[in-house]
């Protein structure tokens, strides 16, 4: 049941579960937020302002230095003198939020502002004094007049405060949040254009795992417009020793006095621990689950880099999906996997010596196995984290059918877009190859990765290039031929060398392709995906997908169309 809380004017926020104190919030600039198992890795196994001159080294002594009650004495002896230039009027009031002394004197004095006894979002700033008290100067969050005609909204609180809490569901795509609380207090917004009356409601409720969720809505209190929206739940940057990608940056979410391996930059995503279990189901439909206990650590330094310790799988994990996420919002704009901004969860650990990753709709989660220790070792490799969540991508978009040729461009959608993701995280310690999974392969495997993508064929199973035959094969080898023309669109036939790893593609016709660049190669075959492709496209009708996917990003007749065109062919798709 919705709990709302009305604020009248000057009254104190006080809502349960966000973490910001009020003072932060108010000084804060208001920044935007935010089926069957498919997809199993293998087949078999505020404004700038001028920067304040340099603080010279102290010339005094302690003694000689003010304390803050002098410094806001001086401030306040400041603003009656310059209340014209700051914008202050009768109507208006000011209070110290900070006081900082330089080791030489010099003050400066942060102060928020109030319109008729309403906070003003954006109508905060600092006053420069010099070491004696003069004035130097002053930074505004805003320089807009602040003036309104009236402070009675048209807009009723509880009207306010049913439109955020419809917009934490919309968010968390979720109608059944539990305890959720809306509290509605008037403000007067000076940071979107001209100043206005506004609702700023925060919003608090339980995720159905019982995780907190929370959002602050800007409310126009005259048209009921949504103005703003943000998270407030506060973040934290920690590390993690990761299996394969050395010390990786992490968000969390703070809990108490320890951390989540939660990530509310980014969706919430999270990874959970699912302590060798399994999921139950039969027909499809599961009758139990294996659970997916959220990691949680004291310091916020996750993992030793050692498979020994539960948490480093969780470390590759949640950074796999951390960078997959950052690859499809910076490179092609989508907010999270089903592009709503909704973020997936991670299970690792899942089974005994489980050798396999695998994504699942029904869930929107990925699972990993920790590998047989003699084959694979833990899957949580970054190409396979791209991979699978790739998946979740495909079935949002083109849905391809996990079956025949289809099914092969599904799983080499997932290599594709997974190898860029790889690409575009950077990481020393995993540069980018075309080589599938070169990191979880252990002796035992027979050879140094699970596909290839320069030449397929090497795996021993996967198709090269197409003929009549190919959708007879697993989706894990038919997808050698996208993978082959992807590698060839991108690097070009023959020999090559990228981050350091050797590379031989051969044409089918013996022709030479020249390479786009894997730029060129992710935005077509993303357009191509999500314009074009449907859920029964073969090889056939991926080659003309691509083509008018090069035809729309670089014109009819490109260098690229030309250049997707000797590709397909050279895979033997004409």
């Amino acid at each position: 049941m919705r709990r709302i809380r009305q604020h009248a004017r000057g009254s104190r926020l006080t809502t349960a579960g966000i973490a910001a104190t009020t003072a932060a919030l108010l000084a804060a600039t208001l920044t935007p937020a935010t089926a069957a198992t498919t997809g199993d890795l293998t087949a078999t196994a505020p404004t700038a302002v001028p920067a304040v001159p340099a603080v010279p080294a102290a010339t005094a002594g302690a003694a000689d230095r003010p304390d803050r009650a002098t410094a806001i004495g001086n401030a306040a002896s400041a603003l009656a003198a310059h209340a014209a230039g700051l914008g202050l009027t009768a109507a208006q009031g000011t209070s110290v939020r900070d006081v900082v002394v330089d080791p030489d004197g010099t003050q400066h004095v942060r102060y928020d502002r109030t319109y008729r006894l309403l906070p003003v979002l954006g109508g905060d700033f600092v006053v420069h004094l010099a070491p004696d008290g003069t004035y130097r100067g002053a930074d505004r969050a805003t320089r807009g007049t602040v003036s309104l005609s009236t402070v009675t909204p048209a807009l009723p609180a509880p009207k306010a405060a049913d439109a955020a809490a419809d917009a934490l569901r919309a968010v968390h795509l979720d109608e059944t949040l539990k305890q959720l609380t809306a509290e509605p207090r008037l403000v007067v917004d000076a940071l979107h254009g001209a100043p206005r009356l506004a609702w700023r409601t925060d919003v608090a409720a339980l995720d159905a795992l019982g995780n907190p969720v929370a959002r602050a809505v800007l409310t126009d209190a005259a048209t009921g417009a949504e103005i703003d929206a943000w998270d407030t739940l506060e973040s934290a940057t920690g590390d993690g020793r990761s299996l394969y990608g050395g010390t990786v940056p992490l968000e969390t979410t703070p809990s108490g006095s320890a951390y989540q391996l939660k990530d509310p930059t980014r969706g919430n995503t999270y990874t959970g621990d699912a302590a060798g279990r399994t999921d139950l189901c039969v027909l499809g439909i599961c009758v139990s689950r294996a659970p997916s206990t959220v990691f949680t650590d004291a310091d916020n330094h996750w993992g030793t880099g050692a498979a020994t310790d539960r948490a480093t799988a969780a470390v590759d994990a949640q950074y796999g999906t951390d960078m997959t996420w950052d690859y499809y919002q910076d490179v092609h704009g989508r907010n999270g996997i089903a592009g709503d901004g909704k973020g997936s969860y991670n299970r690792v650990h899942y089974g005994n010596g489980y050798n396999n990753a695998f994504w699942d709709d029904s869930c929107f989660c990925m699972t990993y196995g920790d590998g047989d220790g003699t084959q694979l070792g833990p899957l949580v490799s970054l190409d396979v984290a791209g991979h699978e969540m790739t998946h979740g991508v495909t079935s949002a978009t083109a849905n391809l059918a996990y079956s025949g040729e289809s099914g092969g461009l599904n799983e080499a959608t997932s290599d594709i877009l997974g190898t860029l993701v790889e690409f575009h995280a950077g990481n020393a310690s995993d540069p980018g190859d075309y080589l599938i999974g070169e990191k979880i392969v252990r002796s035992g495997f027979g050879r140094d990765a699970l596909r290839y993508m320069d030449r397929p064929s090497r795996d021993g199973s996967s198709a090269d290039y197409w003929s009549s035959t190919v959708a007879d094969l697993d989706v894990h080898y038919s997808s050698g031929v996208a993978n082959h023309f992807a590698f060839l669109l991108a690097e070009g036939s023959g020999t090559s060398t990228v981050n350091g790893v050797g590379y031989d593609s051969p044409s089918f016709d013996g022709s030479t392709v020249t390479g786009i660049g894997r730029d060129k190669l992710g935005s077509i075959w993303y357009r191509a995906l999500t314009v074009y492709m449907t859920s029964s496209t073969d090889y056939a009708g991926a080659r003309t997908a691509t083509l008018a996917a090069a035809r729309d990003l670089y014109g009819a007749g490109s260098t690229e169309q030309e250049a997707v065109a000797a590709a397909w062919s050279a895979v033997n798709v004409t």
